[in-house]
């Protein structure tokens, strides 16, 4: 089981598809340590061994929205196996937790955006990049994180911005506003010798622009995080929060 998704890992990377590919690495490594490194063959892999992976992150305190996503991950896994023939279709995921729990949207209030917007934090890039990009987040009707590492200067045509998002693939256009036309502003020169609009993704190798994305993912999280403790707010708070102020 393990050395064929180790295989599917390797495909995916190879066809670009690193969010999948890191999602596949993510649940190996779960269930490796479940298997305590030992590899079992697709044949065993029935409902009883499933139902003890189960309780097993029940034990470590694994949210039921995580272990929901390794026994999704882990069932795609089993049914490519049973259409390649590799095992006969059991359903040994039957009994387990294979949904999304709905979680508390986390917006906020726009006073506290429009704060954001006059603080002075010339002598802070680091908070001063987190708080523009959540600012560029909310009025791009919540630009996702990655969207916004993975913006091409070639995909604002004049006073539109056009893009895929990496999510669904679906193609957005967005009007650039004055403010968002000052952010972009703002990086020019930062991102003079890079296709990117925001100094966040440098390499042009595509695996390590991807790990560069995840890096500043929870860099730029962290700095948001501080930017609102500078602010007296303790909230919890990251990007997503932009997306769902926006909604």
């Amino acid at each position: 089981v393990l050395d064929y998704m180790r295989q599917l890992i390797a495909t995916l990377n190879n066809e670009g598809k690193l969010g999948t590919a890191r999602n596949y690495v993510r649940t190996v490594n779960s269930f490796s340590a479940f298997l305590r490194g030992k590899d079992i063959p697709f044949s065993v892999l029935k409902e009883d061994i499933i139902l003890a992976y189960n309780n097993w992150l029940k034990m470590r305190n694994i949210s039921r929205n995580s272990s929901s996503f390794y026994m999704r991950i882990l069932r795609s896994v089993y049914n490519k196996a049973v259409n390649l023939n590799m095992v006969e279709q059991t359903y040994p995921f039957k009994n387990v937790y294979t949904g999304v729990d709905r979680t508390r949207k986390r917006a906020i209030n726009e006073d506290i955006i429009m704060q954001m917007q006059m603080m002075k934090l010339d002598d802070l890039p680091a908070l001063s990049l987190a708080r523009d990009l959540f600012v560029f987040s909310y009025c791009t009707r919540g630009m996702s994180f990655i969207d916004m590492a993975y913006l091409k200067k070639c995909d604002i045509l004049g006073d539109i911005i056009s893009y895929c998002r990496h999510k669904t693939g679906q193609r957005l256009h967005i009007y650039v506003e004055p403010c968002m036309r000052s952010i972009i502003g703002k990086y020019a020169e930062a991102t003079e010798k890079i296709p990117y609009v925001f100094p966040i993704i440098f390499a042009t190798d595509t695996i390590i622009a991807y790990k560069q994305y995840q890096t500043a993912l929870g860099y730029y999280n962290k700095k948001l995080k501080d930017l609102f403790k500078l602010m007296g707010l303790n909230e919890p708070i990251s990007f997503y929060a932009a997306r769902h102020t926006w909604a």
